[in-house]
């Protein structure tokens, strides 16, 4: 059995209202995880916990080899792409500026890529306005170009089909065909169904 792209061991993390994960363990495979529940339950949060851009109150994870630590949290993260549809870091910048940030972040980024798949997308009319002027849907658009292109060992993506247009969600979901297929890279997707026709090498479900 090949060793989990991101290995997960007794995580322990809850709000001061809710406590969410304790001693949670997980071992990511390579292919595409979907990782589904209920409203509330701790999907985003737990994309965010396993990116490192939350700190666990307590516990481990390693990424292709690195532990994430405060010493090691840059190289840990330059292996996990996390996207976050709801923030407002990049309101300044364009697309072509915000895929120029992400090969500074991803060593692995291929940004002729996310450029080509910018135009799969419908985006190149829209590559040279900042994110503010954009509407919701091609903002995720940009989001999930430089997903695909990061070249990172673990991708996550929360609600990838939200906002899109059924072209789009289309060319996500063959995308995510081509990735399930990948031998050595991981994908996690949060959502509350699986994506029709893409096959799953694990499923976390966190309940109702």
């Amino acid at each position: 059995m090949a060793a989990p792209v991101l290995h997960a061991s007794k995580l322990c993390f809850g709000y001061p209202q809710r406590s969410l994960f304790t001693d949670w363990d997980c071992a990511l495979p390579a292919g595409l995880t979907l990782l589904q529940g209920g409203e509330g339950t701790g999907k985003t949060t737990l994309l965010r916990l396993l990116s490192g851009g939350l700190v666990a109150q307590s516990g481990t994870l390693q990424c292709a080899g690195v532990t994430l630590n405060p010493s090691t949290r840059k190289a840990y993260q330059e292996q996990v792409f996390c996207t976050d549809p709801q923030s407002e870091a990049f309101e300044s910048v364009t697309p072509l500026q915000f895929f120029a940030q992400m090969a500074q972040r991803y060593p692995r980024m291929n940004t002729t890529m996310a450029i080509e798949l910018a135009d799969d997308l419908a985006l190149t009319p829209h590559l040279e306005k900042t994110f503010f002027m954009l509407s919701t849907g091609t903002k995720r658009k940009v989001w999930l170009a430089a997903a695909f292109a990061s070249g990172a060992a673990v991708t996550l993506l929360d609600a990838p089909f939200a906002a899109l247009d059924k072209t789009s969600i289309g060319l996500v979901i063959s995308l995510l065909q081509e990735a399930a297929q990948h031998p050595a890279r991981a994908w996690v997707i949060a959502d509350y169904a699986p994506p029709q026709g893409v096959p799953l090498a694990l499923t976390i479900d966190l309940g109702d």
